[in-house]
């Protein structure tokens, strides 16, 4: 499983490419300069936006692969194409929670042999350090753990892309829960509103990703997303928001019990939800540890021109 030669193009093979962040990682492979495979499933069945998303690739450059999960051959197959493996699979409770299907690909990325470098979906928050997560939430981190286990043991090289807030979820929502467009009037602040989160634009997620994977620097390392004017409390993102629009918002501070008050009697994705907020706006876990330049995105791809949340913000004026 040796280094990719340097002039040569990768080869990658985007998993979860219909989904939300796995189209932009394909787009970002292709405007990379990577020779950008997608697996394309049987079970797609009738899901024309997805059948429809996958032949806009093929007109982009991509070169679709068909293999199913239910069958162990047709995965070897398609990863023995490619030097690189990208996993964009759902690990979200309102959507698909798809995070151990991967352990699937993990066995046939062993099988195969050729494989120089394994990108599973993470994204999010950092799984080693959420060990005391709020169940039903703490899953998710459960299960990559699960699959970061598997990937080390088989002796896969790997990269984990982590450490920021989707702008879409929480940046133009002002990170107010169930609506993803900024308040007109009232906002609710987490606890006193001081904690500091990273928030990031998914299409820059997706170029830092693109970038990371034939990169030498980060085989075998945890890479964070955590562009540095992006690391922003609730409050400040507010601010930038109120100044934008010339409106002051009516806040009310919520305590992190009345936060958590009656989260039992909840769906399970809500609870799921809750617990997440939870975590990123009340005990800060995106930002409360160090990372070094050699392991921080935005240091190691300066000529990534990522997206501040002013300029974010300004497209909901």
């Amino acid at each position: 499983m040796g280094e990719i030669k340097s002039g040569e193009k990768t080869r990658v093979l985007v998993v979860g490419a219909t989904g939300y962040l796995g189209k932009r990682i394909v787009r970002a492979c292709l405007a990379e300069g990577h020779e950008t495979y997608v697996l394309q499933r049987p079970e797609i069945g009738l899901d024309i936006e997805k059948v429809q998303l996958l032949f806009s690739f093929k007109k982009l450059g991509a070169r679709l692969v068909e293999a199913s999960f239910s069958d162990h051959q047709s995965l070897v197959s398609a990863v023995k194409l490619v030097d690189v493996v990208v996993s964009a699979m759902s690990g979200v409770h309102f959507r698909s929670h798809n995070i151990l299907v991967q352990l699937k690909l993990v066995e046939a990325i062993k099988e195969a042999g050729n494989v120089k470098r394994f990108l599973p979906s993470e994204f999010g928050m950092d799984p080693p350090r959420m060990g005391h997560a709020l169940p039903p939430g703490r899953e998710t981190f459960d299960q990559k753990m699960e699959v970061r286990h598997a990937i080390e043991a088989a002796g896969i090289p790997y990269t984990y892309v982590v450490g920021a807030c989707f702008a879409a979820y929480f940046a133009g929502n002002l990170s107010q829960m169930e609506t993803l467009l900024p308040p007109k009037k009232k906002a609710n602040i987490y606890g006193d509103g001081n904690v500091k989160v990273v928030f990031a634009d998914e299409d820059d997620i997706a170029r830092y990703t693109a970038k990371t994977m034939d990169d030498p620097r980060t085989v075998n390392k945890t890479v964070y997303i955590r562009p540095q004017d992006n690391i922003l409390t609730q409050n400040e993102l507010i601010k930038i928001w109120e100044k934008l629009t010339k409106n002051e918002l009516e806040k009310t501070n919520i305590a992190a019990r009345d936060f958590l008050a009656n989260i039992e009697h909840l769906e399970i994705p809500h609870q799921a939800g809750i617990g997440h907020f939870y975590h990123i706006f009340y005990e800060g876990c995106l930002a409360d540890h160090e990372v070094g330049e050699d392991e921080e995105a935005s240091s190691l791809y300066p000529d990534v021109k990522y997206k501040r949340m002013d300029d974010y913000l300004r497209m909901f004026l």
